[in-house]
């Protein structure tokens, strides 16, 4: 008996609980209409008391573009208007950025920053609170506060998930006109296009150029190779990267010691020869340094024991194998050129100090003066062309030009 009259109690409380839950949302709705009623009537009044704020505390708002300061109320507008539909019904309300900021066209987010963003939305969500007591029906201040504040975080995170994106993608698109602008340096395209790519990657162009390539450690990815760009760009005032296959091409600018500056990036590259060409005036020249160091790349391997970096003139006696029109061009004006316009008997003594073994004695006896003659004579030879003539290395590069100068003089080009 006991029993089935606990039963029939237990059966029926557990129905007036329900209706008691029942009742609850029941009563809390009516609640949530007259909130939504008080905060649609007061929109005008919060967006208007928002746009005061940001006049008053944001000097970057004043210093935009009156169009612009226009959409920045539509957007102002528009958090308000979202957080009225997200607070009327969370489960189908929105508090994402990028609905909030729809109104508005998607240049606002390259006049204003994501700092900028969030300043806009502590003063809107500021604003809100202050007026909670006069929007607020009796009994609600806390609730609509509470609600505010987490609207504000929630629209804070989505805010810089929409910056992120738009940061990811113009990182890949700035990639891909990086990419776009070392080849057609590679290629010599050195058009007028150049200069309005190169600005737009923050290339500013003051001082001189200079192209450094290598070979990478294994395959980059994008977190390697962000990282290298990063090291180039703290490295020059001005840094280009190109990575074309297992190839890798750096072109550095800026008024500083652009040598020292490459050398520091060493590292940066993998085993293997690494090359710097020569320095050049501007960017649009950067095409020959580019040349110069890709084909002593090439030539380097008939050097064994190349320095790392070895500069491109280095090798001009590799290259000329190769048959690089550039070093041709370059033994023949900046060494044989020289030699043969100051005249005298600089070139002969150059040329017999050589054949004969870089001995000074057989070269006097053979020209018949004094070892000191001689001695002189290889000094002036390394001010003019900046090669030394005592060197190993350097009188190799002197032999070639003196061949080279007088096949041009012969044969026919």
């Amino acid at each position: 008996m006991n029993s089935a009259a606990s039963e029939r109690g237990k059966a029926t409380r557990e129905p007036a609980q329900a209706r008691t839950g029942s009742d609850a949302a029941d009563a809390e709705r009516p609640a949530t209409q007259e909130m939504v009623r008080r905060l649609r009537h007061g929109t005008d009044l919060l967006t208007a008391a928002a746009m005061r704020r940001l006049d008053d505390e944001l000097p970057w708002y004043r210093a935009l573009p009156a169009e612009d300061r226009s959409w920045i109320g539509l957007v102002a507008q528009s958090g308000i208007a979202n957080f009225i539909a997200w607070y009327e019904n969370p489960e189908h309300g929105s508090y994402n950025a990028a609905e909030i900021f729809r109104a508005a066209p998607p240049e606002l987010t390259r006049s204003i920053s994501l700092q900028h963003t969030l300043q806009l939305v502590r003063i809107v969500v500021e604003i809100v609170e202050e007026n909670t007591e006069q929007l607020a029906a009796p009994g609600q201040h806390s609730k609509l506060r509470e609600s505010v504040l987490l609207y504000s975080r929630e629209v804070a995170f989505s805010a810089a998930e929409v910056y992120a994106r738009a940061a990811e993608t113009r990182g890949a698109w700035d990639a891909r006109l990086e990419a776009l602008v070392v080849d057609s340096l590679l290629r010599g395209d050195g058009d007028d296009s150049l200069h309005s790519r190169v600005a737009a990657l923050g290339w500013a162009g003051r001082g001189n150029t200079l192209v450094m390539v290598g070979t990478t450690e294994g395959e980059l990815d994008d977190v390697g190779t962000a990282e290298l760009r990063r090291a180039a760009r703290r490295t020059a005032q001005d840094a280009l990267v190109g990575i074309q296959g297992s190839r890798l091409i750096v072109v550095l600018g800026g008024t500083g010691n652009l040598r020292q500056q490459a050398e520091e990036l060493l590292a940066r590259f993998g085993p293997g020869p690494v090359v710097i060409g020569p320095q050049v005036r501007e960017l649009a020249d950067a095409g020959r340094s580019a040349r110069a160091a890709l084909s002593a790349l090439q030539a380097v391997p008939a050097w064994p024991s190349a320095p790392r970096p070895v500069l491109a003139d280095e090798l001009l006696p590799e290259r000329m194998l190769l048959g690089d029109p550039d070093a041709h061009r370059t033994l023949l004006a900046d060494v044989y050129g020289p030699l043969l316009g100051v005249g005298g008997p600089l070139l002969e003594t150059l040329s017999v100090y050589l054949n004969e073994g870089r001995s000074l004695e057989a070269t006097a006896r053979l020209l018949y003066v004094h070892p000191n003659t001689v001695r002189y004579r290889l000094k002036r030879i390394a001010t003019i062309t900046g090669w030394d003539p005592a060197h190993a290395r350097e009188g190799f590069v002197l032999q070639i030009a003196i061949a080279v100068g007088r096949l041009a003089e012969t044969v026919p080009l």
